[in-house]
């Protein structure tokens, strides 16, 4: 019999975030990367969306080891869940491995792995899997692309990428090296799709220090409040470095924030000096023109440090006319309504509010169109999968594929549950394979069912009515009430007339089924709620929830 390796899809395609997906080879499973998604407002209550391991808790005894790409959430941030069912260890950069550590044991399970650190061009043989890390190039230092060897031939997955030419810490996309492994052959490539619908080439990350320092000069005695991803130490390292030379000293604010520049500045790399940075409650004691705030907060986060300060509830840092704010990030989308509430409540302030649409103050982490094709052509894969964007950047990037010659029948644009089998000679993709559905995570982790969710959605568009009935245990007769309790349906204090006819309407209701000896509880609750249920179509053709409490004397 032939070797196959097969490639399951978990999450991250037709979607950003989640991004996992397995390698199987062997029958032994490699995870590659872990990730959240943050929930959009059709997710009343959910704090996060993380991939369906019904899969891996099912073949966990198979598993050999977890691959982290790079430290975003996105990719990283569902770790501890998977980790509880699912033990393995995990290799990654070790600030991959430092951004996932705190997670993990803040979750308790750090005794369910072992944190495996690679470096660049480290080669490391995982179960049956010979895996080489190259260094790339992302919004976040020490990314890679892998090079899994397998019985196959070679699959390479670039994870998120960009050429950036003139990076913040000098460490370029190893090109050489992945035209050399291109030169070997590639079986199947698998690469970022986030860009693939810009034009062009992603600007330098460098390029966004040159504004940062054009913006210190212009706004000499003004207070800068900075907000950036926590993750994203290279813009960290830009908006400080600007401070430092304006002569400002540093505060980091946000719980995220000072865990990761502690962490950044223990591993070399940040270089903020330690005489200018000051902490947050010491801000006050300096002129505004001395200080700059670096703190998250840049997606409209409602708890997050910005929003606090735009409501001029943070402890420390109230915005006003005397601050320039500088959003140095892009909206994930479904955050897009958040952030602009955000800067609506900072120019309410009287801040100087910066960011993206006005000034160029963030430059994306991914490759757009000609590096994309750059990179298919240097790497010359047999067969290509795009991964990681929603469903139309994946397309395009398919588009890409075949302008620079890989063959449309090698091409193939896959979904979460697919999974994509690899043997000698061919590729073939089997849909909806296996389960890939969203996982939601309330409160302190536990799981939200779909029928939950539904639930939340409704009682969000149409409320809901509690009616409350005391009926003698014998006859049925109605001994007190109806009284109706609404909220999200009607104002009740505006409604009187209609909450009085609701009444008139159950107990007319529940009369008629006394008299016609339909006494039992189960009945004369079903008996509420239809005749209700009939007149709250009637009069506001709106369908709340209906909660019938039916007591006995």
């Amino acid at each position: 019999m032939s070797a196959t390796v097969r490639i399951v899809f978990l999450g991250g395609l037709g979607e950003i975030g989640r991004n996992c997906f397995c390698l199987e080879v062997e029958r032994r499973i490699i995870v590659v990367d872990c990730g959240l998604m943050f929930p959009g407002q059709e997710m009343p209550g959910v704090d996060l969306v993380l991939p369906d391991f019904t899969y891996l808790r099912a073949n966990a005894d198979r598993v050999d080891g977890i691959v982290l790409t790079h430290g975003h959430e996105d990719h990283v941030g569902a770790l501890p869940y998977l980790l509880a069912d699912v033990p393995a260890p995990v290799y990654g950069s070790a600030l991959s491995l430092g951004f996932a550590r705190k997670r993990i044991e803040e979750a308790g399970v750090l005794g369910q792995t072992e944190l495996i650190p690679v470096r660049d061009g480290d080669v490391r043989q995982i179960g049956p899997v010979e895996c080489e890390f190259v260094p790339v190039t992302h919004s976040v230092p020490h990314a890679f692309a892998v090079a899994y060897r397998t019985p196959v031939g070679t699959i390479l997955h670039t994870g998120d990428f960009k050429l950036d030419l003139t990076p913040v810490d000098g460490r370029t996309t190893d090109l050489p090296r992945l035209g050399q492994i291109g030169r070997e052959g590639v079986r199947l490539l698998m690469s970022d799709s986030t860009n693939a619908e810009r034009p062009g080439f992603t600007e330098s990350e460098i390029s966004v220090g040159e504004t940062l320092s054009d913006l210190f000069r212009d706004y000499p005695n003004q207070r800068f409040v900075v907000a950036s991803f926590a993750s994203h130490l290279h813009r960290v390292q830009q908006v400080a470095r600007a401070a430092v030379n304006a002569g400002r000293y540093v505060a980091f604010l946000g719980r995220s924030m000072v865990h990761n520049v502690t962490l950044g500045r223990e591993m070399g790399l940040l270089d903020v000096p330690i005489d200018r940075v000051i902490d947050i409650d010491e801000t006050p004691r300096f002129a505004p023109g001395e200080v700059c705030v670096i703190c998250t907060g840049s997606q409209g986060e409602p708890l997050s440090a910005l929003a606090l300060m735009a409501a001029h509830e943070h402890k420390y840092v109230k915005v006003s006319e005397d601050d320039v704010v500088v959003l140095s990030s892009h909206a994930i989308p479904g955050n897009e309504a958040n952030v602009s509430r955000v800067i609506d409540s900072l120019h309410r302030a009287g801040a100087e509010v910066v960011h993206g649409s006005n000034a160029h103050v963030h430059v994306s982490g991914h490759a757009s169109r000609e590096e994309l094709k750059f990179m298919l052509d240097l790497v010359r894969p047999e067969w290509f999968v795009p991964v990681h964007g929603e469903y139309r950047h994946m397309v395009h990037h398919a588009r890409i594929a075949e302008e620079v010659g890989v063959a449309s029948d090698r091409i193939l644009v896959c979904e979460d549950g697919d999974v994509v089998t690899l043997d000698a000679a061919t590729a073939e993709v089997e849909r909806r394979e296996v389960p890939a559905g969203y996982q939601y995570v309330d409160g302190i982790g536990s799981d939200v069912e779909q029928g939950v969710l539904r639930d939340r959605r409704s009682l969000a568009a149409e409320g809901f009515v509690v009616v409350i009935v005391m009926v003698d245990a014998t006859t049925g007769e109605v001994v007190t009430g109806p009284e109706i309790v609404t909220r999200g349906w009607v104002y009740e204090a505006e409604a009187n007339a209609l909450l009085e006819e609701a009444r008139t309407v159950v107990k007319s209701a529940l009369v008629q089924a006394a008299g016609e000896g339909a006494t039992d509880f189960d009945n004369l609750r079903r008996v509420t709620r239809r005749a209700l249920g009939r007149l709250i179509s009637e009069r506001t053709r709106r369908r709340p929830a209906i909660i019938p409490v039916v007591m006995e004397v």
